[in-house]
This record gives structure tokens, sequence and C-alpha cells, in this order.
């Protein structure tokens, strides 16, 4: 086990998922992480599933969303598989656990605040 004083802050270590992407990914998954910061004052940033993502703050917080990148796309994920079927998320492709997307064709910001609102009412309602 790593001491806690040698483990980098969470900060650097999605930095480092971050600065090993292709230029355009970087661009597109930093304004989304951006985007995420601000519609999620206060959550904590994790790496969750191997993705950059935010719980929500407390010792038993719950993931609200992650994102990575893919070899043809980006992906947004709210860690359920009931958020995103109850969304129009039209012209986007999805699957039962995401949203995705490209650099070209980054999310809007209204479509990710209705992702983040179905989801913390989906914990708040059941706490999962």
């Amino acid at each position: 086990m790593i001491p806690a004083a040698q483990v980098p802050p969470m900060s650097d270590v999605v930095e480092t998922y971050l600065a090993a992407l292709p230029a355009d990914q970087q661009a597109a998954l930093r304004g989304l992480r951006a985007t995420l910061v601000r519609l999620l004052p206060g959550h904590l940033e994790v790496m969750s599933y191997a993705m950059p993502g935010f719980r929500q703050p407390g010792p038993k917080g719950r993931m609200v969303a992650g994102f990575a990148a893919f070899a043809r796309h980006l992906g947004l994920y709210p860690h359920s598989g009931n958020v995103i079927p109850q969304i129009d998320c039209r012209p986007f492709k999805t699957s039962k656990s995401g949203i995705l997307f490209t650099p070209a064709q980054p999310l809007p910001e209204a479509l990710i605040e209705a992702i983040l609102r179905a989801r913390q009412a989906e914990i708040a309602a059941n706490g999962r």
C-alpha cells in the first residue's frame, strides 16, 4: 500500500489521464470536466472504473458521473443503467449506461445538466 503522503492528488491522476489523450479528445474532455465541476459544486473528483468522474461529498457519497475517451468516441456515464434511457439524447448515440460523442460534436450543457439532474434524483430516491 502506498503511504497517503505519497499518493498524488486526484486532480493529478485525472490530469495524467487527460494528458495521454490526442489533442482533440483532450480538449473536449477538459471542456466536459469544466462543465461538470461547475454543475456539481462540492463534489469530489475521483477515478472510478478507470475513468475520471465525480462523487457526491461525504464518506458514503455516490458516483454521479464519469467520462472517458475511446478510439472513436468519448463518453459521459452517469453510473446507472436507468438514467440515459429516460432522457432524449438525440442526435447522440447512446448505450444503456452512457452517451457517446466526439470532439467535433460535444454534448450541449443543457443535455449534460439533464443527465446529472436525473442521476441525482435517482440517488436521492433510492441511494444508488
